[in-house]
């Protein structure tokens, strides 16, 4: 193993996720072991990783006993979100990647087909120190702090997949539902960025912070969006949420209309008139691992400035039971992100002092 001049210590900051249940599951530690990196894998030092809320579902067993997902083994390390420096490589990787700021694909795909994601397979960002593949991680060149960094890897990401998916480009109506929250704020911008016409579904008193990401229209998320825009309406749909309202967002798609999800916060349980399916041959995408090259893009927009990073509140790596309740209030626009490096900065110039909240 090959590493930087800075020593690394035998202990690190984590947080363990120990079972599934409420947040006293979350154990916040300074006796875990810092992991070795092995062959083609690099150690990171941690300087930021965002909340998310496929951590909440983790936590709470959302995706285990439906087939959804594979067996989870505990205690784990959560984050799917990291930004940091490589401060050591094991054998078969460039040195030189020592000393270098990077982004961490959130999922890869092993050898043997196995998907990986950060943070559920293996172990996550909520920690000083991550061992991941050496091809997961991604150099970046930019002036925006580890904090604003860790706050696009899992949301943009997952955004510009279901956007390429859908196949969105200039000029298409686009309909984005959640587009407040880390992957609907993402694609409002990313929507904009390709020359779509975005229209957000949110809650009123953040319409104005929905606008500013480059929405031409934002509708309440309450808004009946047949009666609102008619059919045949958009070009694309670009879907977290789900819930009671789904079968509206398939009527107002034009014929050969896109529908890419990514999220069920507004529930999991659809109903489906196939009738609306089929007549209209509709494409219906399912998106959660990525198709190749979405990342690198993504790093590629940071760096030129083509998006910007929406960050609604900071905390320490041991307040993340704080941030947790912030997050599932769902007040907040943009992405809750947990500063974890002594050295990480935050530029954003957000922090938060959470409100009273009850457990989950």
């Amino acid at each position: 193993m090959s590493s930087s001049s800075a020593a690394v210590p035998g202990h690190m900051r984590a947080v363990l996720l120990v079972g599934h249940g409420g947040l006293e599951c979350l154990q916040a530690r300074d006796d875990v072991p810092v992991p070795a990196p092995g062959a083609g894998e690099v150690l990171m030092l941690v300087g930021a990783a965002a909340v998310n809320n496929t951590d909440v579902n983790t936590r709470v067993g959302w995706y285990e006993g439906g087939g959804w997902a594979g067996a989870f083994q505990f205690p784990r390390i959560q984050g799917i979100d990291a930004c940091g420096t490589v401060v050591a490589v094991g054998d078969g990787v460039d040195p030189g990647f020592i000393g270098q700021r990077v982004l961490v694909q959130p999922c890869w795909t092993e050898a043997s087909g196995r998907s990986v994601f950060l943070g559920s397979e293996v172990d996550g960002a909520f920690a000083e120190y991550l061992v991941v593949p050496a091809a997961a991680v991604h150099a970046v060149s930019s002036t925006l702090s580890d904090v604003e960094l860790a706050s696009f890897p899992c949301s943009y990401s997952t955004a510009e997949n279901m956007l390429g998916r859908a196949a969105v480009g200039p000029g298409q109506r686009v309909l984005v539902t959640g587009a407040s929250g880390g992957v609907g704020s993402a694609a409002v911008q990313l929507a904009a960025r390709r020359g779509a016409q975005v229209t957000a579904v949110a809650a009123a008193d953040k319409h104005a912070d929905v606008t500013s990401l480059g929405a031409s229209a934002v509708v309440d998320r309450h808004a009946d969006l047949v009666q609102a825009f008619g059919r045949n309406a958009f070009d694309a749909v670009i879907d977290v949420v789900g819930g009671d309202s789904w079968p509206r967002l398939l009527e107002v798609l034009r014929p050969r209309g896109q529908y890419a999800v990514a999220g069920a916060i507004g529930g999991p349980i659809v109903q489906l008139d196939l009738r609306t399916l089929y007549l209209n041959d509709l494409d219906v995408h399912g998106c959660t691992r990525m198709d190749a090259g979405v990342f690198a893009d993504l790093v590629g927009y940071i760096q030129r400035g083509e998006v910007r990073p929406l960050v609604a509140a900071t905390f320490p790596l041991e307040q993340i039971l704080e941030a947790q309740r912030l997050f599932l209030t769902k007040r907040h626009v943009g992405k809750i992100v947990l500063q974890i490096g002594r050295g990480a900065s935050d530029r954003s110039g957000v922090t938060a002092a959470p409100p009273e909240t009850q457990r989950p």
